[in-house]
């Protein structure tokens, strides 16, 4: 007999609700559109460990595949359905993707990655039996002897970085064979640490496709409690939302952040947020300023965490401890943490440099032995690759990460501190600090400005901005040149990509390519 999905839940309570539409699931409906999707699965003759890949935006018929596949010992891997054919149809090949389960709204991007993967099986939510290539896989299953796909064994999501380095790789566990319904030791923490259960109602405003929105939905229904997705974030419907569902727990990424405080103070006040007990936020470093203002709205709720889809570390951070501490990620709730030099030693408290774990899961980039080789040292512990520094109470303070790094005249600057004195100005909406060639210092200080709407983003306001950041920067660090943007290039998830930033600049940054309307013109 398989334990039903949130056996703590009565078969009659909601698992799902979409913000929007206000389509609602009950665990009993729910756990049959499970069965339904395991049982489609199981056609296609797969076996345990093997691979799908699911293309969805934020609809509810994404729950029944990926929790299929969960609870089937499968892998699956969301792809991001913003990217162009390209850039889907490379993560559907890399994967190894058996089958891809997609959303009739993304027909057409289906087809052009089939076109290019002709390998792989699409299947359209809702389809019927398999047909053509499908069902002579489905038939090389007929002398099995393990009755298909059982809802039996742990699956396996398998997440993409989010590439902005460099193409994105595939996090990769080895499949172990755990019972349906065992937690693992981040589900463990979110209960322990938040509260997460079955009386929680958790709001869901990313990109499902990314891992925490997703990971943190369906941990919230394994708990027993319900999960409300919105479509897309809007901030005055976030509040609504919190108001009309009850919401216990919310998460957020700072940019979310930012445009809930410039809501007209109207907005803020006129909604009641009193049933919310855990906030949390992460995914991008977060403004001290910004931080403050929210915890002085929410009030000592908010949380802040510090991981990786790798798995291989864990930091987090009340509200009480952050004021004490304050731009800390918090101390580790999951292996321990080290702080090590260039030639790989240990810094005392308060030394910057590259942050390791020790004692956490094991991972490998799929299909990149040099990646996975360079994330871990001689003693088998594991980076993300970020720059920080512990202090001697064992909090953490991240830096950047060290991609980013700015070396110019042999001194280290680092762009997020610069980007956050820029968008705490009350005429920049975004900012990306990043370094480009310079003959005599190696690298100058370039800033890319997106301006408030309304505001004229002229000469004027870049000497104003530059004045600010005089203000409030050591010399060495301000930029030395400031160029404004139509948008900047951030994935749903926060995640600021740089590296387009760096191509539309050029070589030239004073004179960015007319043609360009800014870096979002590179944006997946």
């Amino acid at each position: 007999m398989n334990p039903r999905l949130g056996a703590v839940a009565p078969a009659a309570k909601t698992a799902l609700l979409m913000g929007g539409s206000g389509l609602r699931w009950t665990f009993a409906e729910l756990q049959q559109r499970i069965d339904e999707a395991a049982a489609m699965l199981a056609g296609y003759g797969l076996r345990f460990g093997d691979h799908i890949a699911v293309l969805f935006a934020n609809e509810p018929e994404l729950f029944p595949v990926v929790w299929a596949a969960q609870r089937t010992g499968l892998y699956y891997s969301p792809v991001n359905w913003h990217l162009t054919p390209g850039e889907a149809a490379y993560i559907v090949a890399d994967c190894g993707a058996a089958v891809l389960v997609a959303s009739p709204a993304h027909r057409t991007l289906t087809e052009q990655i089939c076109a290019a993967v002709p390998a792989v099986i699409p299947v359209l939510a809702g389809a019927g039996p398999a047909t053509g290539a499908a069902a002579r896989i489905a038939a090389g299953a007929a002398g099995r002897t393990d009755g298909g796909l059982p809802q039996r064994w742990e699956g396996f999501a398998m997440f993409y970085s989010s590439g902005t380095t460099g193409r994105p790789k595939g996090i990769l566990r080895d499949p172990v064979r755990t019972p349906v319904g065992t937690t693992g030791p981040i589900d463990q923490l979110m209960r322990q640490l938040y509260g997460l259960g079955p009386d929680s109602v958790y709001l869901s405003t990313g990109p499902l496709y990314h891992a925490a929105p997703l990971g943190w939905s369906m941990a919230t229904q394994r708990a027993g409690g319900t999960t409300v997705a919105m479509e897309r974030f809007d901030a005055r419907q976030t509040l609504e939302l919190i108001e009309r569902h009850r919401v216990t727990h919310v998460q957020f990424v700072p940019t979310m952040m930012k445009r809930l405080m410039r809501l007209p103070p109207e907005d803020r006040r006129r909604f009641d947020l009193s049933s919310l007990q855990t906030v949390v936020h992460a995914a991008a470093p977060c403004p001290v300023e910004l931080k403050r203002q929210i915890i002085d709205w929410f009030g000592p709720v908010v949380w802040e965490y510090y991981a990786g889809s790798e798995g291989n570390g864990y930091f987090a951070i009340d509200s009480a401890d952050w004021l004490a501490h304050p731009g800390s990620v918090g101390r580790s709730m999951y292996g321990q943490a080290h702080v090590l030099g260039d030639d790989g030693t240990e810094l005392p408290p308060g030394g910057i440099g590259t942050v390791w774990f020790e004692g956490t899961a094991a991972f490998a980039y799929h299909h990149d032995a040099e990646k996975t080789a360079g994330a871990f040292n001689d003693q088998g512990w594991s980076t993300l690759g970020d720059v920080g520094r512990l202090d001697a109470d064992g909090y953490l303070y991240l830096s950047d990460r060290r991609v980013d790094l700015i070396i110019s005249g042999g001194v280290n600057i680092y762009p997020q501190e610069v980007e956050n004195v820029l968008t705490m100005h009350p005429a920049v909406f975004d900012a990306a600090v990043v370094g480009v060639p310079d003959q005599d210092m190696g690298q100058r200080v370039v800033a890319v400005v997106q301006a408030e709407a309304g505001v004229a983003a002229d000469s004027r306001l870049a000497e104003q901005l530059l004045g600010h950041c005089r203000d409030h920067l050591a010399g060495f660090k301000c930029p030395r040149e400031l160029v404004f943007a139509a948008e900047l290039p951030r994935l749903p998830s926060g995640k600021l990509l740089r590296r387009w930033v760096r191509d539309w600049l050029g070589p030239d940054p004073a004179s960015p390519d007319p043609a360009s309307p800014g870096p979002a013109s590179s944006r997946p």
